[in-house]
C-alpha cells in the first residue's frame, strides 16, 4: 500500500483537518466529523444535511456553502457516520426553518439518519428526507428504489441548495431535491480497484486488460466484466443505458456529468464526453451546463461514471443559480 498519510487510523480526521485549515471561508469543524458552513445556520433557511463515509471527495463534505449544503457527517473511509454525528449535522444547520437530510441510498446510512431524524423530532426540529438512487447498474426499473446513490447526488445538492437560497419552505425545497433526484440517471465502470487506508489491500481484483461494467462505488459488483473497450463503445454503453432507463428522447435538454472516480485524468474524461455530446446531439436532445471531472470519487480507483439529468425549466434554473464552495461555484 502506498498512500501518502500518517497512521491509517487517523486517516479520516487528518484530511477533515486538513479541508477545513484550507477552506476556512467555507468550512468549520464544530465537533469531530461534524463538517458545518462557516458562520453557522442561516436565520429562515431550510438547512439542508448530508452524510455518507469518507473516501469521495467532493462529496460529501465538498459541498458545503452558500447555495449548496449546510452540514455533513463524515465517517470513515466507506463507512456510514453515527446516529449521533448526523443528529449533530442536523443541529448545526437547523435555522428555525426544518431541515432537509439528502443523501444516498445505502443501508448505514438509511437506518442513521432514520434515527437521527426520531432524535431531532424530540427536539422540536421538523425534518424530511430525500435519498439518491440513481445507479441504474444495481436494479432494474422495477426495483429502482433498491439502487444505489452515486453521483446524481452533485446535482440534487445544487438544485435543493439553490430553493433553499430562494427561502423555499421545508416542502418546497424537499420536492425540488426529489424532483432533481428523480430526473438523475448514473452508470460507472472500474479499471483498478482502491485501497481502504485500515485494510490495507485492494477492494477487488481486476486483470490488467480487464473492466468491470456498472460497478459500485465501493467495490460492488457489476454487471459485466470483461477486456477493456475503446472509449467510444464504453461511451455508447453507458449512454444508451441511460437513455433507455430515463426515456430522454429528442428536444429536451440534460445536464451531463462526466466523473473521474479518483484516478482517471481529465484528458480521458473529455475524450468520453466528446462521445456523449456528439451522440445527444445526433437523437437531438440539448446538453446543458455540462460538468467534467472529480465530482464524486472512489479513493483512488480509475474508472468513470456518467450522470444525465433531464432538465425542466425549474430544475435547469436550480442548476444554474450562484453558488458558492471550493468544488463548484457558479
Amino acid at each position: 500500500m502506498k498512500k501518502v498519510m500518517n497512521k491509517p487510523v487517523d486517516y479520516v480526521d487528518e484530511m477533515l483537518d486538513g479541508l477545513c485549515a484550507a477552506h476556512p471561508r467555507h468550512f468549520s469543524q464544530p465537533q469531530k466529523r461534524v463538517i458545518v458552513r462557516t458562520g453557522g445556520a442561516v436565520p429562515g433557511k431550510v438547512g439542508i444535511v448530508t452524510g455518507g463515509g469518507s473516501g469521495h471527495l467532493p462529496i460529501f463534505t465538498g459541498y458545503i456553502g452558500p447555495g449548496l449544503l449546510d452540514a455533513a457527517a463524515i465517517g470513515d473511509v466507506f463507512a456510514s457516520p453515527s446516529a449521533e454525528q448526523m443528529a449533530s449535522a442536523m443541529r448545526h444547520a437547523d435555522g428555525g426553518a426544518g431541515v432537509l437530510r439528502l443523501y444516498g441510498n445505502y443501508g448505514g446510512d438509511v437506518m442513521n439518519f432514520d434515527m437521527a431524524g426520531e432524535m431531532l423530532e424530540m427536539e422540536d426540529v421538523v425534518s424530511t428526507t430525500v435519498v439518491l438512487a440513481d445507479d441504474v447498474a444495481s436494479a432494474p426499473p422495477a426495483e429502482a428504489a433498491k439502487r444505489r446513490g452515486v453521483a446524481g447526488m452533485v446535482f440534487a445538492f445544487k438544485a435543493a441548495g439553490a430553493r433553499a437560497e430562494e427561502r423555499g419552505d421545508l416542502a418546497e425545497v424537499t420536492a425540488a431535491a426529489q424532483k432533481t433526484a428523480d430526473a438523475c440517471r448514473s452508470i460507472g465502470f472500474a479499471l483498478t480497484p482502491c485501497i481502504v487506508p485500515q485494510a490495507g489491500k485492494p477492494t477487488f481484483t481486476l486483470a490488467e486488460d480487464e473492466m468491470e461494467m456498472g460497478m459500485g462505488i465501493h467495490g460492488e459488483p457489476g454487471i459485466w466484466r470483461d477486456k477493456v473497450k475503446p472509449a467510444d463503445a464504453i461511451a455508447d454503453e453507458m449512454l444508451d443505458r441511460l437513455l433507455e432507463d430515463s426515456g430522454a428522447g429528442r428536444g429536451e435538454r440534460v445536464s451531463v456529468l462526466v466523473n473521474s472516480l479518483g484516478a482517471t485524468p481529465l484528458e480521458e474524461l473529455y475524450i468520453v464526453y466528446r462521445r456523449v455530446h456528439a451522440r445527444l446531439g445526433e437523437r437531438g436532445i440539448d446538453v446543458v451546463s455540462p460538468l467534467v471531472g472529480r465530482y464524486a470519487t472512489s479513493m483512488e480507483m480509475a474508472g468513470v461514471t456518467l450522470t444525465m439529468c433531464r432538465l425542466d425549466s425549474e430544475i435547469e434554473r436550480l442548476l444554474g443559480a450562484p453558488c458558492d464552495c471550493p468544488f463548484w461555484r457558479n
